[in-house]
Parts: C-alpha cells; structure tokens; sequence
C-alpha cells in the first residue's frame, strides 16, 4: 500500500468526493505568509480578543490548529476580517513560538496541565500581610511555577497597616525577590500603583494571587481607565474573597509600553506539570555544585553534592535551604 508523506507532489495529492462540491481535499496548509501579526488580550468561550495594529479584533482559531489553543499573551497570526468592527471574525491561523509560559494544574494529582498566560516577563504575586492571613505554601507554589516557566518573580505585599512584613520578607530574603510593602490606604489612593509601577515599566507582568488580597484593585489603578470589574469584599465568615476576575485580561500600561495580565484569584496551584530539575536554573549560585550529583538528584538527599558546595562556603547555607523548601512544596499541602 502506497503512503503519502507530508511533501508530496502534484501527482502524489489524494482526493476523495466532497459532498458540497468537486473541489479536492489535501494535507496541504496555506502558509499564510501574509497574515496580521497580533497579541491575545483576553480568551472567552472559543473567541479570543487580539490587539491588531492598535484594534481589537476577535477571532477564533483556525481548525487547522488542531487541539493547540492560544493563550492571553500569545503572539498570533491572523487572517480574515481584520477592521474590529462589530460582528466581525477574523482567523487566528498560526500561534508563534513562546519566550515563557506560566502553568498550573488544579491539584498535584491532576495531570491535566493549564497554561496561564504566554510570553510574561515577570510574575507579581500579591498577597496580604493579614485578612486574608498570608499563605507562604501557595507563595512558594508561585514562585516554583515562575521559574520553571521562565519569569522572574516579584513579591508585592499589600494592608501593612495591619500587620508587619517583617517576617514574611525574612522568609523569602535569600531568594532575592523584587518586593513592594503596601498600605490599604495606599492601595485606595493609588499611591500603591506608583510604587508597583517602577517593575513594570516595559515588561509583561502576570498578576496572580488569592481572592482578597487586593489584586484586582492593583490592577484597577494601575490601569485606571479600565473599570468593566468591581472589586469584590472578603467574606466575614470564611476569611476568603469572592472572584472578581473570571478570566485572564491583557492590558497596557499608559507611557511605559508595559503590559498588566490580571488573572483570576487562585484557591489551589498545582504543580503536576513541574519538572524539578528546571527549578535549579533559578539558583545560579548553587547550580554548579550540581555537577557532582547523582543522576536524578532530588537535592535533598544524603548524597547531594550540594551540602558540600555551601560547606565549601560557594554558597549561602540559607539559599540551599530556600531551594530545597521550594522543590519539596509539591508534597505539602498550601494551607499548611
């Protein structure tokens, strides 16, 4: 039996009867060498909202693309109706390689892997110092899911006024994190937007954090002229926040040529997909000393060769410690 490949000739193409009319069906893709470059701001129910030179645009993804979906932060190709008038649908025809990708899965058991959002530079995780009560699991889950896709994290910390964040920064010091102390007041002023502002300028930065926490209301100030969102109150009774934000949104920072995706508020951040060996390239301190590892190193084990590079004095002892913490986070529960 004869099998056709994938660069066939003239001669080679396969037809087969099509019941609407007699033009032949091939494995043959346009190229589409001609289509829009574009950016996915936002994606609801199979329509994605693209920024077109300027317009938005929505689209839907092309059939030839199979199962591969786009993401808010996706660099796409667009074909079709491209003037953002009302009731019009373009084509996305082609989505471009990825510089980074944040990923979580619902819980560590589920195999079914998320992608959040595409091409970020950096990931804000904003937590409250008290009500809600911080929650250092899910920070470091964070944090894990950052460097594994490839951004770098900052840490931005908002109600000071009710509790100090003295010991939460002593907790993740040696990471060296970029980190932002904000007030409620601040936060209601947009005093805080400020104080954020100075890491965002000219870098994609996903916002990611539990309901409650303020970051809706970030958000809301640093891009003031977006108001389609109310922010939402902590419940009373069980100290969590009611979701605000049902889906991730790309907006642009005014004069900076910055962009802000706000993501829904996360209860869980599973971390199936991680793979723990990638974790390390967060640490180039520590990863030389890994030269000497066993194959398949956990680097918290009894023959890790880590130990002996900080006893050698290569490294902070309180570095190693923050790696192993991180890379174990998958076995504890975010709550704890």
């Amino acid at each position: 039996m004869r099998r056709y490949g994938k660069h066939t000739d003239e001669d080679d193409i396969r037809t087969r009867p099509n019941r609407r009319g007699n033009r032949p069906r091939t494995n043959i893709r346009p190229k589409h060498e001609d289509a829009a470059e574009g950016m996915v701001l936002t994606v609801d129910r199979g329509r994605l909202t693209c920024l077109v030179d300027g317009r938005a645009i929505v689209a839907m993804k092309a059939r030839e693309l199979g199962r591969k979906a786009a993401v808010v932060g996706d660099r796409v190709a667009l074909v079709g109706d491209l003037s953002g008038m009302k009731d019009t649908l373009a084509r996305i025809v082609r989505i471009e390689e990825r510089t980074s990708v944040l990923r979580r899965t619902a819980d560590d058991d589920d195999p079914y892997e998320r992608v959040v959002v595409a091409n970020a530079d950096q990931l804000a995780i904003v937590t409250a110092l008290a009500d809600p009560e911080p929650r250092p699991r899910l920070i470091d889950r964070c944090l894990v899911a950052a460097y594994d896709g490839g951004l770098d994290p900052l840490l931005v910390m908002t109600k000071s006024d009710l509790a100090p964040p003295d010991k939460l920064l002593e907790l993740y010091g040696a990471l060296d994190i970029p980190h932002v102390v904000t007030s409620r007041e601040e936060l209601e002023s947009g005093d805080a937007a400020d104080l954020v502002r100075e890491h965002l300028d000219g870098k994609v930065t996903a916002f990611v954090g539990h309901s409650g926490v303020g970051k809706t209301t970030l958000v809301n100030a640093l891009v003031p002229e977006d108001r389609r969102r109310l922010t939402g109150q902590v419940n009373a009774v069980t100290g969590r926040g009611r979701h605000t934000t049902t889906s991730a949104l790309a907006l642009p920072l005014a004069d900076s040529g910055g962009w802000v995706v706000d993501t829904p508020g996360v209860r869980s951040f599973g971390l199936a997909h991680i793979d723990p060996s990638r974790v390390i390239h967060a640490f180039p301190d520590l990863e030389p000393g890994t030269e000497g590892c066993p194959r398949a190193c956990s680097h918290d084990e009894p023959d890790c060769a880590l130990d002996a590079w900080v006893t050698e004095g290569h490294a902070d002892p309180a570095r190693l410690y923050s790696l192993r913490r991180l890379l174990s986070t998958r076995e504890r529960k975010e709550g704890d």
